[in-house]
C-alpha cells in the first residue's frame, strides 16, 4: 500500500511539475502583420510594435518576433510557408474577407473555442464570429468589420424637391419612388441629365449585392448555387428594373467602371447621380477635402425587401493562430491574439485607422462620438454578412458578376444570366 502512495505522490509531482511548465513557457512567437495607420515618423507598424513590447514585458522569457508584410503578398506568402510546414504561430486576416477554407480543411489553423468563455463570445457582433466560423467551430479572434452603405448627395435631393429617407430607412418602394423622382432634366434641353441612382459590377467588389439579399436570396446555400433561386432572383430583377423599367439609373449602371461611377456621385463639376453604394472607405473621402468633397451627404441603409429588415455585405478582420504542436506554447500564443484585439485596442482600431469594432463594449465606447457618419455607419454592423467562403471563391466571383454584367447590359434576362451562372459555377462547387 505504501509502495503503491509513493508511485501515486509520484505522478500528481510529475504532472504538477508539467503543469507548471506549461504556465512558464518561454521562446519565441512568430507574428505576421501587415501595415496600419502612419505614425509621426511615418511608420505604419508602430501599433503593433508597442503592443509586443507590452506583451514581452509581461511575459519575460516570451519574445515575439515581427516579419513585416505588405497586404497584397500576405495570402500567397501564407500558402507557401504552408507548403514548406514553415507557418508563423500568428497571421492577421484582412476586412475585406474571411479566412481560407482550404487551411481549415488542411488543418493548418488552430481552433479558439476552448479559448473564449461565453461571456467573451457574446461581447462580439454575431457577423463578426460568423465570418470566423467553420463548421461550429471558431477559428480566429475578430478586431475589426467594415460595411457597405448608401452615401446620398442631399444637394440633388434639395434641388428635385426630394425628402431623404427618415434616419436613413427605406423600403425598397419607397426607395423606387424616390430615385424616380430624382431622375429628371436640370437644364430644360428636353435631355435627362441627373439620375436617382447608380453602381457597377466588377468581380472582387460587392456595392451591388446586398441588393440582391434583400428577398432573401444568397449566392450560394448549402454548397449549392442559389442566386438563380425564386428570392435571388425577384431581387436582381428589382434592380434591373430601377434602370430598364423605370428609368431611374443612367445607361451606364452595372458596368465595372468604378472611377466613372464614383465621380458620377462625388466629383465637382460631375455629380449627376443623388444614391450610390459605397463600402465605408468612402465616407471619409466624401467628407474630407478636394474634388470629391460632397458639402451635403447623408449615411442610409440599403432598402428593405421582402426580408423585413436591412441587409449589408461587411467584412471582419483579425487574427489566427496556425498549428501548435506544443499546447503549452498554444497556450501563449492565444493569449498574445487576444491581448491584441481586447475592446480599447478595437478602439483605437476604430479611431485611428477608420473601422468599425468586432467587439460590442468597444463600440459602447463611442468611437466615432465626432465623427456622425461613420457612427451611422457602424450601426449597420449589425445587419452585416460575409460573403461565402469557398475554396474556389475567386472563380465563382468572376462568372457570376460576369452574368450580372450581361444582365444590367440589358443582354441577358435575370433568369437567363443566373442560369448561366448556375451551369458554371456548380462545376466549381463539387
Amino acid at each position: 500500500m505504501g509502495k503503491r502512495m509513493s508511485i501515486m505522490l509520484v505522478l500528481v509531482l510529475v504532472l504538477s511539475l508539467s503543469a507548471s511548465a506549461l504556465a512558464n513557457w518561454t521562446g519565441t512567437i512568430t507574428l505576421w502583420d501587415a501595415p496600419r495607420w502612419r505614425d509621426e515618423n511615418d511608420d505604419q507598424f508602430h501599433w503593433i510594435k508597442a503592443k509586443i513590447a507590452e506583451f514581452e514585458e509581461l511575459h519575460p522569457g516570451v519574445k515575439v518576433e515581427l516579419i513585416e508584410t505588405p497586404w497584397a503578398e500576405l495570402g500567397e506568402k501564407l500558402s507557401i510557408a504552408i507548403a514548406g510546414r514553415a507557418w508563423p504561430d500568428i497571421v492577421p486576416v484582412d476586412i475585406s474577407g474571411a479566412i481560407n477554407r482550404t487551411h481549415l480543411e488542411q488543418g493548418v489553423v488552430e481552433a479558439l473555442d476552448e479559448y473564449l468563455t461565453e461571456e467573451e463570445l457574446d461581447d462580439f457582433f454575431p457577423g463578426a464570429l460568423q465570418a470566423y466560423t467553420y463548421k461550429d467551430k471558431l477559428y480566429g479572434i475578430p478586431m475589426s468589420m467594415t460595411v457597405h452603405v448608401m452615401l446620398l448627395n442631399l444637394d440633388h435631393f434639395e434641388e428635385a424637391g426630394v425628402e431623404p429617407p427618415v434616419d436613413g430607412r427605406w423600403t425598397w418602394d419607397e426607395f423606387v419612388e424616390k430615385a424616380k423622382a430624382l431622375t429628371f432634366d436640370s437644364d430644360g434641353d428636353g435631355v435627362i441629365d441627373k439620375y436617382g441612382f447608380s453602381t457597377y459590377i466588377l468581380q472582387g467588389y460587392y456595392e451591388a449585392w446586398p441588393f440582391f439579399y434583400m428577398d432573401g436570396g444568397v449566392p450560394i446555400a448549402d454548397n449549392k448555387f442559389a442566386f438563380n433561386s425564386p428570392e435571388a432572383i425577384s431581387a436582381i430583377q428589382k434592380l434591373v428594373d430601377l434602370k430598364f423599367v423605370h428609368g431611374a439609373a443612367p445607361v451606364e449602371m452595372g458596368s465595372a467602371d468604378v472611377g466613372g461611377t464614383f465621380r458620377a456621385l462625388a466629383r465637382e463639376g460631375e455629380r449627376f447621380v443623388a444614391i450610390q453604394p459605397w463600402n465605408t472607405w468612402a465616407i471619409a473621402t466624401v467628407t474630407g477635402e478636394g474634388v470629391n468633397h460632397l458639402p451635403n451627404v447623408m449615411v442610409a441603409e440599403y432598402p428593405t425587401g421582402d426580408l423585413g429588415s436591412p441587409v449589408t455585405i461587411g467584412g471582419a478582420g483579425g487574427w489566427v493562430v496556425m498549428h501548435q504542436s506544443n499546447k503549452a506554447k498554444k497556450d501563449v500564443v492565444v493569449e498574445f491574439a487576444k491581448f491584441l484585439s481586447t475592446a480599447e485596442e478595437q478602439y483605437t482600431f476604430a479611431t485611428e485607422y477608420g473601422t468599425f469594432p468586432a467587439r460590442k463594449s468597444a463600440e459602447a465606447m463611442d468611437p466615432f462620438a465626432d465623427q456622425p457618419h461613420m457612427a451611422r455607419a457602424a450601426q449597420m454592423v449589425e445587419h452585416s454578412i460575409p460573403l461565402p467562403e469557398h475554396p474556389a471563391w475567386a472563380q465563382i466571383d468572376e462568372r457570376i458578376q460576369a452574368e450580372l454584367q450581361l444582365i444590367f447590359a440589358g443582354e441577358k434576362s435575370v433568369e437567363d444570366g443566373m442560369e448561366s451562372a448556375a451551369a458554371q459555377v456548380e462545376r466549381l462547387l463539387r
